[in-house]
């Protein structure tokens, strides 16, 4: 993978990551206002699981990116990351 293909695919990742926070705002909101059928609020309430489980994914592998820029002679030096790891 070139690195304006790495690029381009980490701001995609940015780019979900914020809409999937965004709609388990609304979910969350949706639910708190307490309007909605338990029929409704039982699937938010799955669908809310599925977001945090992929923004939880997401944040551990730009944590492991983060891990990979060390300090090496005085200087910060990034290192390939594979999501693999």
């Amino acid at each position: 993978m070139t690195k304006k293909t790495d690029n381009a695919n980490q701001a995609q990742d940015l780019h979900k990551f914020e809409s999937y926070l965004q709609e388990l705002e609304a979910l969350v909101e949706r639910m708190e206002q307490g309007d909605q059928t338990l029929e409704q609020s039982l699937k938010d309430f799955e669908r809310g699981v599925e977001l945090t489980k992929v923004c939880e994914q997401t944040l551990l592998h730009a944590e492991k990116r983060v891990e990979q820029l060390v300090k090496k002679h005085g200087e910060l030096k990034l290192e390939t990351f594979s999501p693999e790891e």
